[in-house]
């Protein structure tokens, strides 16, 4: 026998409205665990009273995953293996999606172990659900390159795949560099192309906007400073209905 595998998933914004975006039984799975994996622990620690305030957090045993990656993989595969089941959290939305997470699971499927996936909110679905571009042929490429020359190359070669294969392009920006990169791509996609810019997911500020290259440039873009963002370009041509 080997313990259970959660994937917890945790609010994308710090703000007593986001924790509305998480289903209430999502601390029942939490509290049948004896073992904490977590991308950070002082994060996950505070989100986990906010979700129940009488949770007795020192009860958990805490293992932090950006650390020694080898070290955490030999001590998840030991918990599993001493029955114990663990909660993996972390840092914001859901545990592997562009999160770590992702080697902790590879490796309980490895073991045959019970794997339990627990909904909750990823900026990424949410942001395309929003956009009105293409859910069903997308692409996520996490961060750009920061130099650049190459993150012009890259945005180009996105707008070109894009526009080939009808196939939404997502990506993400540390929040100090949003502006620089939509300032990039206003400069080098096509007036037609469309770029959605989607702040603030799940918070009171939120604001999901689709609009052409060419509309985006008579917009002022100040309020993507330092914000969390997700962003996806298509090839422009938007929704057509089918003839019959």
């Amino acid at each position: 026998m080997l313990g259970k595998v959660y994937l917890v998933p945790t609010v994308l914004q710090d703000d007593d409205n986001a924790l509305a975006s998480l289903p209430s039984n999502v601390i029942d799975f939490v509290k049948d665990s004896q073992v904490i994996f977590a991308e950070n622990i002082r994060t996950a620690r505070r989100h986990l009273k906010k979700m129940d305030k009488d949770i007795v957090i020192d009860n958990f045993q805490w293992f932090e995953i950006g650390k020694a990656e080898e070290d955490v993989l030999n001590q998840f595969e030991k918990t599993l293996k001493a029955e114990k089941n663990i909660s993996i959290i972390s840092e914001a939305g859901c545990p592997g999606i562009a999160d770590p997470g992702q080697f902790l699971v590879a490796k309980a499927q490895q073991l045959n172990a019970y794997i339990h996936p627990l909904v909750g909110p990823s900026s990424i679905l949410l942001a395309l659900m929003a956009s009105g571009m293409n859910g069903q042929h997308f692409q996520f490429w996490g961060y750009l390159p920061v130099d650049n020359s190459d993150r012009r190359q890259k945005i180009k070669e996105l707008e070109n795949d894009a526009t080939k294969r009808n196939c939404a392009q997502l990506f993400i920006e540390t929040p100090y560099r949003n502006k620089p990169l939509v300032e990039e791509i206003l400069k080098t996609c096509q007036p037609n192309s469309r770029l959605c810019v989607a702040v603030n997911i799940t918070a009171e500020n939120e604001k999901i906007i689709t609009k052409s290259i060419k509309d985006w440039k008579k917009e002022k873009l100040d309020y993507l400073h330092k914000q969390p963002a997700i962003f996806i370009i298509d090839a422009g041509d938007g929704y057509k209905p089918k003839k019959h």
